[in-house]
């Protein structure tokens, strides 16, 4: 669920962490669906023989995978909203970096910090968080993005 706050409250959440989503475990299954989605069908995603001769050592989600991924973090733990909000959007990222890839059957998770709030208009707030997407038993994130939301109350 995503951090609760109230128009007052918002200058002071900047820079403190929001939340930590639950472990999300990345199947071939869903890999495989990804990739026919965005029709990006390259070995190293979906062809797990050909795939465990790479440097790997078997088949790694993409990218942009792990990244869509920050939608579903946001709902489990790790998301900022105000109160009364009706509708939020995805704005975009800034800073975007994919440290190392998240091999087939690891599992991840999202952590967010509040790096900025700021009312764009009259009952719209757009929110700048900081999201890295941890691998468990990993010391390096998958991914680090400063990840832009808007709200609209």
């Amino acid at each position: 669920m995503a951090k609760l706050l109230t128009p007052e409250a918002l200058a002071s959440a900047v820079g403190e962490e929001i939340g930590v989503s639950e472990w999300y475990e990345v199947t071939q299954e869903n890999v495989n669906k990804f990739a026919d989605v965005t029709s990006d069908q390259q070995f190293i995603h979906i062809d797990p023989v050909k795939a465990a001769e790479t440097p790997f050592g078997g088949t790694i989600a993409h990218g942009f995978y792990t990244l869509s991924m920050l939608s579903h973090f946001a709902g489990t733990g790790c998301g900022v909203t105000v109160e009364g909000t009706k509708m939020g959007v995805n704005y975009g990222c800034d800073k975007l970096r994919f440290i190392q890839p998240v091999r087939v059957g690891s599992r991840i998770r999202g952590r967010a910090v509040l790096i900025a709030a700021i009312e764009k208009n009259p009952d719209q707030y757009l929110f700048t968080s900081q999201m890295t997407v941890e691998i468990e038993g990993s010391d390096k994130p998958a991914l680090i993005a400063d990840w832009l939301t808007m709200v609209f109350v």
